[in-house]
């Protein structure tokens, strides 16, 4: 059976744009080594406000941007950017937005308060990812997403790309960080995931408080595949993964980790193409 060749990876921050943390880590050096491994990759962050666009080179791609995505009624461009990692020989998409990202730093601002519209940011942000993919007529076999505000990419990948020739196949696959936010998301949140091939039913999961348990055990639902990324992680949402019958790669030591991975992607893509067969 063929393997899973094509990783989109889908995450909250790479290091060197911001401060190093375990995931920006994992952001800058899993990319990197599946890449040297022999698939092809494409990598996505946020464009976060204290990324500093001339020390790091990152230019607007024309051709991707110009788009406006609605979200509760309201246009917001989507602006794409890009700039390269030369020592690793990878490029890196930026989804940025003057609403959402310019000029603000990333989950909590400059007195450590979480931003009231993280909620918004998180649609915000998985449809640039899939939008921008569409544009550039790309097919990811595996989809990893790594952290929160990623979680809504596997509904949207699942429900209202299913159809669409660079996702029709794709496989997900969710890591889960200790990285939980502490506000619960607003309670018209639901309502605002509604968009053409999203029902009601399919996030009648999200009852309040959306916290981060229940936005995670939704990425879950529509996930491939898990995976426990940090030693630490929320044991209600890994323990859902499994009761549900997930594949999990449970934790790894960083320094076989990249070997584990790139196994559990080609694991996960042949388990969901026998599960359709």
């Amino acid at each position: 059976m063929a393997k899973a060749n094509k990783v989109l990876f889908i995450t909250q921050e790479i290091t060197p744009y911001v401060a190093e943390s375990e995931m920006s880590l994992v952001g800058r050096h899993l990319p990197q080594a599946i890449q040297e491994k022999g698939k092809e990759i494409r990598t996505f962050m946020p464009k976060w406000g204290n990324i500093n666009e001339r020390r790091n080179q990152l230019h607007e791609v024309i051709r991707l941007s110009g788009m406006n995505l609605i979200i509760d009624d309201t246009d917001h461009p989507l602006i794409i950017k890009v700039a390269s990692i030369q020592s690793a020989r990878m490029q890196v998409y930026f989804i940025d937005n003057d609403d959402y990202f310019q000029n603000r730093l990333q989950i909590t601002d400059e007195n450590g308060v979480e931003y009231e519209d993280n909620d918004d940011r998180t649609i915000f942000y998985a449809r640039g990812v899939l939008e921008t993919v569409k544009k550039l007529r790309w097919c990811p076999d595996i989809v990893h997403c790594h952290g929160w505000l990623t979680a809504l990419a596997p509904l949207y990948i699942k429900k209202a790309y299913r159809d669409e020739p660079s996702f029709r196949n794709s496989k997900v696959v969710f890591s889960l960080y200790g990285d939980e936010f502490g506000q619960p998301f607003h309670d018209d949140f639901s309502s605002k995931l509604l968009i053409k091939g999203v029902s009601k039913k399919d996030v009648d999961s999200l009852t309040s408080p959306i916290d981060y348990t229940t936005l995670c055990k939704l990425a879950v639902d529509y996930s491939d595949g898990v995976i426990q990324q940090s030693e630490r992680v929320n044991e209600e949402v890994l323990d859902y993964a499994r009761s549900i019958g997930k594949p999990v790669l449970e934790y790894r030591p960083s320094d076989d980790f990249s070997d584990a991975c790139n196994d559990f992607y080609d694991k996960v893509w042949e388990t969901a193409e026998a599960q359709k067969g």
